[in-house]
């Protein structure tokens, strides 16, 4: 069974519909996604900080601008998934409560940021950031999927968050400065 199949394929539900957090610590498959969201994100701030850095410099005007685009949502993406699983992590060690877990604040978030479409000129970049880009979508769509699941619901959508339009006229900005030089 492949580690984007786990959540499909294991599920634990209480009296409520949800997905029973101790039930899920225990199964396995936290450790197993929780050890492979904390590889990626060491993965992809090496990247970053590295071999992304350099390939970076040699990118047209398009690909340059979604270097930068794609890097912020992957790296919020990533963020968002890190943040989550440590909040899961503290109730198994005590730290928190499952009820306090549950609460509105440790939501996931950031969806709509995280989840929109790849900028143009993003099929220019580097083999490895499509490949750091692939692995954080799917491993964001499986904790958005267990985040709902604990919550005894489907995961959707929430209201749109308030630095996607800001990022949206930002690449608008950028895509008109281009196009006047």
């Amino acid at each position: 069974m492949s580690a984007d199949n786990f959540d499909n394929d294991v599920m634990f539900a209480d009296d409520d519909g949800k997905l029973g957090l101790a039930e899920f610590m225990s199964s396995g498959v936290f450790q197993r996604t929780y050890n492979e969201g904390m590889q990626l994100v060491e993965e992809t701030s090496a990247y970053l900080d590295g071999p992304g850095r350099e390939a970076a410099r040699n990118l047209s005007r398009d690909a340059s601008l979604a270097y930068a685009g794609e890097s912020m949502r992957l790296t919020t993406r990533l963020m968002q998934v890190a943040a989550w699983l440590l909040v899961r992590k503290a109730v198994a060690e005590g730290e928190m409560s499952e009820e306090e877990a549950r609460s509105e604040k440790y939501r996931l978030s950031a969806k709509e940021i995280a989840r929109s479409a790849r900028m143009v000129g993003s099929a220019a970049l580097p083999a490895r950031m499509l490949e750091l880009i692939g692995q954080s979508e799917r491993l964001y769509e499986r904790v958005a999927r267990l985040d709902g699941e604990m919550r005894g619901q489907a995961p959707r959508l929430n209201k749109a968050h308030p630095l996607a339009e800001q990022f949206n006229r930002a690449e608008a900005f950028f895509r008109e400065t281009q196009t006047r030089h």
